[in-house]
């Protein structure tokens, strides 16, 4: 008895409806293609059966694999696994396509990735007009390609440029520019989408498409790619080795099988296809995104780090201290979620000038039509500026995002605890003070948590949860609710200095000034890093946070902290700043010259005030420093239990300051390269470079034991 399908025989037709008992959508996985070849098989050899219709039970028609299996099980495989993988799912596609009977795909929904090869290997595709009904192949995202099938039907259906653009992208294509795109044939309304399918088998199509005629070429091709499409392929090539470097190989292999796979038989391009498919998911790049901006990102939206036994909560009414950048943007994505929020600061004005800000993305949203001028009103109607705290009566969690100074905060803190209710959640978006000392302002400790949000709020996804000494677990699961509420991405981290994201991304930009102050080449490092896979490199973000900051937190910790040590960048902030006047982009020059109305580049001068080294040392060498100073301060912050879980610092690196996604985050990183040659390699940096790359005790008994981090 099929599980993940049905197959019912009416009037000549076939309906085979996909429908999974145990998941809210129909997803690839070996024993669903088991039935599907058993089905066809069916439907091939049944005389009475003139045609078929592949439809779903659920909303959308099919997503593509079940990410969660390929984590867990298809990136182990060996290359040979990992092609006979690929090739029993194109075995089911091509036994749909020469059944001998014409198939249409009624696609209710979204059909994304495998769902979508399915529809390319049915003879017709007719897809809902409906907003959630979307098709594409968005394997790239997650380091692979379409590994049945897709990359070869796909440009002999629409011509390779185009085919280019889909596979490359990797976006979804809603019903109206698919259909003009060629992806589908024919755009219904939903209700509809069965009976046009079978409505088109009744004309007794044929069922043997293009490629399997005698003669088929693509318009693009004399047998060989004709020297333009050739062209436009290479020129492709050019430009993603810009983009992605060497560190993201599925573009590449995509534009490999589309332009090897185009020039042979369709069968030849299928086992192409595989080859390549095999090749990237057995390879730790696509285990790494997968792990990271898929499976755990999706665990920790779901509440993955949330205390059990607490009863969920829900945020009607927030209040907001403070109504600069931070504070603003939070009021925004509250406001967007549906609660109202009271904007707070020291004057009618400068709260004003928070709920601006609101106003001002809300128009750019009206003028591209993602949003009605009704909807921008209501939402802009949720932020009330205010100067007076009674505003916050009846907010179940209160924001502080006030300037980072202790004394300031603890003032808005005891103003606010003397109006709210005695069982609001107290929070602070604090991104360096310590939350334990911070709530020695708030009358209940247990109740007061860190919630550090990212700039811009309205554009950036994680919030970093710092957990006080006295911290209570409710605490922690009414603010894990509230980020569920604004759909942000929660990781959870223990007090201290810097918590874990600034931490870290303090490693990176004091690196970056060890390598200028060495006398390596600004350029060097700046090219290094993007190359590497960071967004920027460090000396230009140093200039976006300005050299004062990392100046302030260095000062702070050495008064604070007698083990503290400063680094030796710190010479370099302070000969930037105090002495040459050039404190960054916000002072209109720092690393960069910032000149009006162009482009930004270097200063000239940085080589007069930090000369250059006769021999200047590999790129790769540098891309090392920049990216293990910042794995290994991260295995520290696991170590010292800042970080709770491995998970959370992958998430914190690559959506709290961009570390590469290639790597799957910091931690991700020490197992792509192995732990026991990570070590050994730290060990030769600390020789050369100093102590700060001294590997952990706990890496090194990981190494020892050859042993992983336990996701």
């Amino acid at each position: 008895m099929p599980k993940y399908l049905t197959l019912e025989v009416a009037d000549g037709i076939a309906t085979v409806t996909l429908n999974d008992p145990d998941a809210p959508v129909n997803t690839v996985s070996p024993a669903w293609v088991d039935e599907m070849i058993a089905a066809f098989e069916q439907v091939k050899s049944d005389d009475a059966i003139k045609g078929a219709v592949i439809t779903s039970g659920k909303p959308g028609f099919m997503a593509g694999a079940d990410l969660k299996f390929i984590l867990e099980h298809a990136s182990g495989m060996t290359p040979k696994q990992a092609f006979d993988f690929s090739q029993r799912a194109t075995t089911m596609h091509r036994l749909i396509e020469t059944c001998g009977k014409p198939v249409a795909a009624a696609l209710t929904g979204f059909a994304l990735g495998g769902g979508y090869e399915l529809a390319l290997a049915c003879t017709y595709r007719v897809l809902a007009d409906d907003p959630k009904a979307v098709v594409g192949l968005p394997e790239v995202n997650v380091g692979l390609l379409p590994g049945s099938g897709g990359t070869q039907r796909l440009p002999r259906m629409i011509g390779v440029k185009k085919a280019m653009e889909v596979l490359l992208e990797g976006r979804s294509y809603a019903p109206k520019d698919a259909l003009a795109a060629g992806m589908v044939d024919a755009v219904v309304p939903a209700a509809d989408v069965v009976k046009t399918a079978i409505a088109w088998l009744k004309t007794e199509p044929s069922s043997i498409r293009p490629w399997d005629q005698k003669g088929f070429k693509l318009p693009e091709s004399d047998g060989l790619l004709k020297q333009s499409t050739a062209g436009v392929i290479t020129n492709a090539v050019a430009m993603l080795h810009a983009k992605y470097g060497q560190n993201y190989p599925a573009p590449i292999s995509i534009l490999t099988t589309i332009f090897e796979g185009v020039q042979t038989p369709f069968d030849t391009g299928c086992r192409i296809e595989s080859r390549h498919f095999a090749k990237l998911i057995t390879d730790p790049v696509s285990r790494n995104i997968i792990r990271t901006t898929f499976v755990n990102k999706g665990l920790a939206q779901r509440g993955a780090r949330r205390p059990e036994g607490v009863p969920k909560s829900t945020v009607t009414k927030l209040g907001v201290l403070g109504a600069g950048m931070m504070g603003a943007g939070i009021a925004f994505v509250a406001a967007k979620a549906g609660i109202e929020v009271a904007l707070l600061d020291s004057t009618l004005e400068s709260a004003q000038k928070g709920k601006d800000y609101s106003a001002k993305i809300l128009a750019k949203d009206v003028e591209r039509g993602r949003t009605t001028q009704a909807a921008a009103d209501a939402l802009l109607a949720r932020i009330t500026p205010t100067v007076d705290y009674t505003a916050l009566a009846g907010v179940q969690l209160v924001i502080e995002a006030v300037f980072e100074d202790t004394k300031i905060k603890a003032d808005v803190t005891q103003k606010a605890t003397a109006v709210i209710p005695g069982d609001a959640l107290f929070a602070s978006n604090t991104s360096t003070l310590p939350i334990t000392s911070l709530a020695e302002a708030f009358p209940r400790p247990a109740d007061f948590i860190g919630l550090h949000f990212f700039s811009p709020v309205d554009r950036m996804d994680l919030v970093e949860v710092i957990m006080g000494q006295k911290t209570g677990p409710a605490a922690l699961a009414r603010a894990f609710d509230f980020i569920a509420q604004i759909r942000k991405t929660p990781i959870v981290v223990n007090d201290s200095r810097g918590f874990y994201t600034s931490r870290v991304f303090q490693t990176f930009i004091h690196e970056g000034m060890e390598l200028l102050q060495e006398g390596v080449s600004p350029a060097l490092i700046e090219n290094a890093a993007k190359q590497a896979g960071m967004p920027v490199g460090p000396l230009a973000v140093t200039d976006e946070v300005t050299l004062e900051l990392p100046m302030k937190i260095v000062r702070q910790a050495e008064s604070e902290d007698p083990d503290f040590r400063r680094p030796s960048s710190m010479k370099v902030m302070e000969l930037m700043v105090e002495k040459l006047g050039r404190p960054g982009r916000k002072g209109g020059a720092g690393f960069y010259e910032y000149p009006a109305g162009g482009k930004k580049h270097l200063w000239g001068d940085l080589a007069k005030h930090f000369p250059q080294a006769a021999t200047q040392p590999d790129v790769k060498d540098v891309q090392k420093r920049i990216l293990y100073i910042q794995a290994l301060e991260t295995a520290r912050c696991l170590e010292e239990n800042v970080l709770t879980h491995p998970a959370d610092g992958d998430l914190g690196s690559v959506y709290g300051w961009g570390f590469p996604t290639w790597a799957g985050g910091t931690l991700s990183l020490i197992e792509t390269v192995g732990v026991a040659d990570f070590v050994a390699e730290c060990d030769r940096l600390a020789q050369q470079y100093g102590p700060r790359f001294t590997p952990t005790a706990q890496l090194r008994q990981m190494a020892a034991a050859g042993k992983g981090f336990a996701y």
